[in-house]
């Protein structure tokens, strides 16, 4: 079973990092620009991150053509995927499960910086029962398999 309070502690200096970027530069301003601004907040943390990461899902064990791009992922294992959109959607977090699920990993974070009060979505990933949980332990998403 996912530790949630052991995944919250995780990404608690990454969330800190995304309200900093917010403080600063306010809201309104384009994607890329918030995405530029994490990027030299997460170097200032020393946060290990690497932006605009490519993967190629695999079917039957082999690897498609078809290639992803995750915003950031952080400490190898958090996937966040940045907007500054009027209101984050279902097919936002839609993406941001599939990439959890695609690759395995435990966390993902969904940000929208547009709004006067910055909207972080944590989500957490159990491998094992393929369901997606939100931060309140509450299930989201389950995969079938």
């Amino acid at each position: 079973m996912t530790d949630i309070t052991a995944l919250k502690e995780h990404v608690y200096d990454i969330i800190g990092a995304l309200y900093e970027v917010h403080k600063e530069l306010g809201a309104g301003l384009n994607e890329y620009c918030y995405q530029e601004a994490l990027q030299i907040q997460l170097e200032e943390q020393e946060i290990p991150f690497c932006r605009e990461l490519t993967f190629h899902p695999t079917y039957h064990g082999k690897k498609m053509d078809a290639t992803y791009r995750i915003d950031f992922l952080c400490k190898g294992d958090v996937i966040i995927e940045c907007k500054s959109v009027d209101e984050l959607n279902s097919n936002m977090r839609a993406q941001l499960f599939n990439y959890m699920r695609l690759l395995k990993h435990p966390c993902g974070i969904l940000v929208n910086f547009a709004p006067k009060n910055i909207i972080i979505e944590r989500y957490f990933y159990d491998n094992e029962h393929h369901d997606i949980i939100a931060v309140d332990g509450h299930l989201i998403h389950r995969y079938r398999h």
